[in-house]
């Protein structure tokens, strides 16, 4: 539905917000290159990931505006609102709506006397991510019993790898994904890691989907913001391809999250709590390894 040249997400209806489904952006964009190689150069099309300036209004005022894949972005904006905690779930939404050309998400809270927050903080994420929560403000560590067995998260990474379609049109683009260590639940492609997990939680909110006790799985940097996206979520398990940061590492000792990184086939690291991960039938722990063998550090000295 069309209306003054925005299109319309979603709208009231009751006590009921309905979504429907339109076809946006595909999150590429066509283009013509040379390549140049062993002394010679040729043409070829392929395509580039799309990447724009998307603001978020909330009540009629703008919230946040930030560098993103112009798509899905009613999924975006939904997980954004919910990780900041504005909206606890869709029934705190009456109208959704996104602008023709894909520029501008326009949201109205059931509660009319919302104002956004006047402080703002930017964040290492790609194209810099942006938060209103204190990151430095502390979660109660995560209490959960959920265990991973050690292939399980090898299996999964290597189907976010196959999952990723965006990659493999345009390269670019991180991917995210939450599994129940069985099978990818959702999975999200953008050019900045943050919004992937912000695009995980707007799919969980339209498809009804719990995201506590998950294992959440990235392409990208392992940050601080990432992993309090995580623990608002109720994510035990984080595991990525690369690295994460010091800070990221010391939130999820005191958070109780299990980071894992540089997960390639067929091996991972593990930066804090070991106790979720099963090899062989068994529970890792720090102590229990300190006890079975040397320390090797990276430099090769014990």
């Amino acid at each position: 539905m069309w209306y003054n040249n925005v299109r319309i997400i979603g709208t009231s209806l009751e006590d009921n917000v309905v979504w429907e489904w339109l076809m946006g952006s595909q999150g590429f964009r066509p283009i013509t290159y040379l390549v140049y190689a062993g002394g010679t150069e040729r043409l070829v099309e392929d395509a580039v990931i799309e990447e724009g300036l998307v603001c978020i209004h909330v009540n009629g005022e703008e919230l946040a505006t930030f560098m993103c894949t112009p798509r899905d972005l009613d999924e975006l904006a939904l997980g954004f609102l919910r990780s900041e905690g504005i909206i606890q779930g869709l029934d705190d939404v009456r109208v959704l709506t996104v602008s023709a050309r894909e520029t501008c998400v326009d949201v109205w809270l059931r509660d009319l006397r919302f104002r956004p927050p006047a402080r703002r903080i930017i964040t290492s994420g790609c194209g810099g991510g942006i938060t209103f929560d204190d990151l430095s403000r502390r979660h109660p560590p995560l209490n959960s019993g959920v265990s991973f067995r050690a292939e399980q998260i090898v299996a999964m990474m290597q189907a976010l790898t196959e999952a990723a379609e965006l990659y493999k049109t345009a390269r670019g683009v991180h991917t995210s994904a939450l599994s129940d260590g069985e099978r990818l639940l959702l999975v999200a492609e953008d050019v900045g890691r943050h919004n992937t997990i912000d695009r995980l939680w707007g799919k969980a909110l339209k498809q009804g989907i719990e995201t506590e006790g998950r294992l959440l799985l990235t392409t990208g940097r392992i940050s601080s913001e990432m992993l309090n996206k995580a623990a608002k979520m109720g994510v035990p398990v984080v595991a990525s391809r690369t690295s994460p940061t010091s800070l990221s590492v010391e939130l999820g000792r005191a958070w109780n999250i299990t980071i894992l990184g540089y997960v390639r086939r067929p091996q991972f690291r593990i930066y804090t709590v070991p106790e979720r991960i099963v090899v062989k039938g068994e529970v890792l722990s720090f102590d229990r390894t300190l006890n079975e063998q040397t320390l090797i550090t990276t430099g090769g000295e014990t």
